[in-house]
């Protein structure tokens, strides 16, 4: 067994304590909220099976365990990248996010993001809660989701804005084109989201180690055709923000989001179609979800704000096209 891998046995002592405080005991050289990361990822598993939730508990003669994945020395750098930027003031930024750009730095991608954006705009100002990683963010949306984040500048505004994230105050609005019919044409859906069994980057609904997720979505227009699949354009409102959610639950509900090239499915919705248009849905890489809008109380002032903006050029396009084609 490597220095990076641990296994151990549950001691009755520790009979129906938390994970992530046994570990903390366990590998005492690891801070607890490496510990937690490391059970969220997937690098834990009792008795053979994979464990993502830091608070379950263990039992005598259980089996942990751990693999620890190397820890890389990260340099985060201010970059001048060009940001769309809707609306700042000495506490907080309201930012346009393109599809293409990733929200923080990971794997993979340490000097194009966000934050090296924010971080040269900023000049270094922003709230330190998040850590190196996620200085000021206080909430993301997903690489291929384009539309509106806010950023916070200061600690004091982080907490605040965060509070209302926790309490689901926050008001956020998507529009989203899906493959078929919502069956109703307006609901809810609601659902516990938790890793994937068998893929830690995936998220999915059939777990019962996840937490409570609920979308509100609402039909705004319906495309059929002889040359097209069924489609919809939604609106969805979050009352929850878990990873993933809005796809994961369309997805879950048998209506792929267009685009989506991890919880898509779509091939069974593009067969027979016209041939030209089956290749622009197969080249619309990314899901065709926006966050449009996004309402809160602000830190200072205290008073609501919104502020809403339109969906990016190659999503408007494939509804125009859509419109064209639909009769």
């Amino acid at each position: 067994m490597s220095a990076n891998e641990y296994k151990f046995e549950i001691t009755e002592e520790k009979n129906n304590a938390r994970l992530d405080s046994t570990l903390a005991v366990l590998i005492p050289n690891i801070s607890r909220t490496r510990i937690k990361n490391i059970i969220n990822e997937g690098f834990v598993k009792i008795n053979k099976t994979q464990i993502t939730q830091a608070s379950i508990k263990v039992h005598s003669s259980d089996i942990i365990e751990v693999s620890i994945p190397e820890s890389k020395e990260v340099n985060i750098s201010a970059k001048n990248i060009k940001l769309d930027i809707r609306y700042e003031d000495k506490d907080l930024l309201i930012v346009n996010k393109s599809p293409e750009m990733v929200v923080h730095p990971g794997a993979g991608n340490f000097d194009n993001t966000l934050v090296n954006a924010l971080m040269f705009h900023c000049k270094n100002k922003l709230s330190t809660i998040g850590g190196e990683l996620r200085p000021g963010i206080v909430h993301r949306i997903d690489k291929g989701t384009s539309g509106l984040l806010v950023v916070a500048k200061n600690d004091q505004a982080h907490i605040f804005l965060s509070k209302q994230f926790a309490e689901h105050t926050i008001k956020r609005v998507y529009e989203v084109l899906v493959y078929g019919r919502m069956k109703p044409s307006s609901g809810q859906i609601s659902s516990m989201i938790g890793r994937s069994k068998f893929n830690r980057k995936k998220m999915s609904i059939n777990t019962s180690r996840g937490k409570d997720a609920v979308t509100n979505y609402k039909t705004l227009e319906f495309f059929s055709g002889k040359k097209i699949p069924d489609m919809s354009f939604l609106e969805c409102r979050l009352e929850t923000g878990r990873t993933h959610q809005i796809r994961v639950h369309l997805s879950s509900n048998g209506n792929p989001i267009i685009g989506d090239q991890i919880y898509g499915k779509q091939n069974k919705f593009i067969r027979d179609i016209d041939p030209e248009f089956k290749e622009l849905l197969e080249g619309f890489k990314r899901q065709a979800l926006h966050a449009r809008s996004i309402g809160f109380i602000h830190p200072t002032s205290k008073k609501e704000m919104e502020f809403e903006c339109e969906k990016p050029k190659d999503f408007e396009n494939l509804i125009k096209i859509i419109k064209k084609l639909k009769f």
